[in-house]
């Protein structure tokens, strides 16, 4: 399995490998390096200074057609929806200014802020909408049809009006716009290049792009025209690739990077070196993908001894020293989809898990492969556990550039060490992780109480009373029916230099508004 922050992304389409750097004056970034100041849609702002940020580069800069979830915190850099949420994942106005249901929840209008622009200078108005919304949905290659098919039109009855019809009641389209679904590109771009957004985005975020060395280094300028430009303080930032954890430290005080992802065993040695260490919970979660189509997952005894078996604790320790929750469910404490009453279902009962795996068909011993890219660490902590209660294991390491196509499209591996990035869209995570098509659903069941326990998710309006029940009673069936196994939350631990101020603690998607660097 990749390193962190990799292991958190669906590992797969990548660009060529071979370096590429490309000049994108033309994209109409107008800040350069020192000091600007502008009149925005967002009001007078003064930008200043450098932020380095040590995390990862998107497997692509085009929304679309981005394989990972993990790239929509880059891919929040260029572009801006409609939405965006708040620190506790609620949707909250961004693009739109407003937003309006509907009472059957088969209709919803959003209002657009006045004089919006992309950042190449063209109109973003209700037809540049209209025409991303249809490019999601129908694009040949697109990664994010599946979350569209309850689009069924899209009209743009005024500049600033974007009415989309849906074919059944869905009220989760403020949170789904909210993350990359809802990423707005210039049409001009997409109509003239469209693969070319690869490596060039255009966008409406709070930077451009000026220069991109694949693999290597992205640098981008404050974006004058982001609507919310008054609130972004930083004239530059540069994104790099995750530091390896032998270097981060020290390209940190050396003014290499000037924010990095740490991981947990550094905390410690980072705050020593007069480091800043922020830990900011996130969506992420560790977890076991199990097909249980195939032998000998497809005995449900053999399923429940796998839970039971796993010491949780002690892989969390192994993987980032502890810093983190023990989880047995796709939610962090906290989010609206977390269920207090799932408890600890499968709590470390070695016992247990071999009383189960003698009732299996297979007997006391059944032989089991363990897919992951790299084998070091959990995987081989993993194999362990297992072999204490019976299992005969072996560990399989496939490259990462293969990861995508063995695991989320053939399916053919019985259990995987993977994570989950987390999605805005509360129904949409569910999709992923349970749904027939789910990216983390290789045996592709789902029984028809926990698909009605998932619609109704979707049908029940963000700001019902109802709602986190709804959603928490979906998340226990979940649990309770499933066969992946939920680890560990994965916070992200980001070290900085005394040269920034602190980030906000956004729970989604990491921002920088009101952020400064030196």
């Amino acid at each position: 399995m990749p390193a962190f922050p990799s292991s958190l992304v669906k590992p797969g389409r990548r660009l060529a490998a071979a370096a590429v750097v490309l000049s994108l004056a033309a994209c109409g970034g107008t800040a350069t390096a020192g000091s600007t100041a502008e009149q925005s849609g967002g009001g007078a702002a003064t930008a200043s200074g450098t932020l380095k940020w040590g995390w990862a580069l998107p497997t692509s800069w085009d929304p679309v057609t981005s394989s990972a979830g993990w790239d929509v915190h880059a891919l929040s850099l260029v572009y801006a929806g409609l939405t965006q949420e708040d620190a506790a994942g609620n949707a909250v106005p961004a693009l739109a200014s407003s937003w309006k249901y509907n009472t059957a929840g088969t209709e919803i209008t959003f209002t657009l802020r006045p004089n919006l622009t992309f950042s190449d200078g063209t109109p973003l108005d209700a037809t540049a909408v209209k025409a991303n919304i249809e490019r999601g949905r129908d694009e040949k290659d697109s990664l994010i049809a599946s979350q569209l098919t309850s689009v069924k039109q899209v009209s743009a009855p005024s500049p600033d009006t974007v009415v989309v019809d849906l074919a059944q009641p869905n009220f989760q389209i403020p949170t789904l716009f909210a993350g990359k679904t809802g990423m707005l590109v210039s049409p001009a771009a997409f109509t003239g290049n469209r693969a070319g957004l690869a490596l060039k985005p255009v966008g409406a975020g709070p930077f451009t792009l000026s220069s991109y060395v694949q693999n290597s280094k992205a640098s981008l300028v404050r974006n004058p025209k982001f609507w919310n430009a008054s609130q972004i303080h930083i004239a530059n930032f540069e994104l790099y690739p995750l530091p390896d954890p032998s270097t981060a430290v020290a390209g940190l005080t050396s003014g290499q990077y000037s924010v990095a992802q740490i991981p947990g065993n550094l905390v410690a040695a980072a705050k020593s070196a007069g480091l800043k260490v922020q830990v900011i919970p996130s969506l992420v979660v560790s977890v076991l993908d199990v097909n249980n189509t195939i032998a000998p997952f497809d005995d449900p005894n053999v399923d429940q001894a796998l839970k039971y078996a796993v010491d949780r604790k002690a892989l969390l320790q192994t993987a980032n020293f502890g810093v983190g929750d023990v989880s047995y469910q796709p939610f962090p404490k906290g989010y609206v989809g977390y269920s207090d009453a799932v408890g600890e279902p499968y709590a470390y009962n070695p016992d247990k898990a071999k009383t189960l795996l003698a009732a299996s068909k297979y007997g006391a011993h059944p032989a089991v492969t363990i897919t992951t890219s790299t084998a070091a660490g959990v995987p081989e902590q993993l194999q362990a556990q297992l072999q204490a209660v019976g299992f005969t294991v072996k560990i399989e390491v496939i490259p990462a550039a293969q990861f995508t196509q063995i695991v989320y499209v053939q399916h053919s591996r019985a259990l995987t060490v993977d994570a989950f990035a987390g999605r805005d869209s509360t129904a949409q995570a569910f999709q992923v992780l349970f749904g027939k098509a789910g990216l983390l659903n290789p045996g592709r069941g789902v029984s028809p109480d926990l698909q009605a326990a998932v619609d109704k998710i979707s049908t029940t309006p963000l700001d019902s009373p109802d709602y986190p029940a709804v959603v928490q009673a979906a998340t226990a069936l979940a649990v309770q029916q499933e066969p992946n196994v939920f680890l560990y939350t994965v916070p992200r631990i980001l070290a900085h230099s005394s040269s920034v101020s602190d980030l906000p603690a956004d729970t989604v998607v990491q921002r920088f508004e009101g952020v400064t660097a030196k």
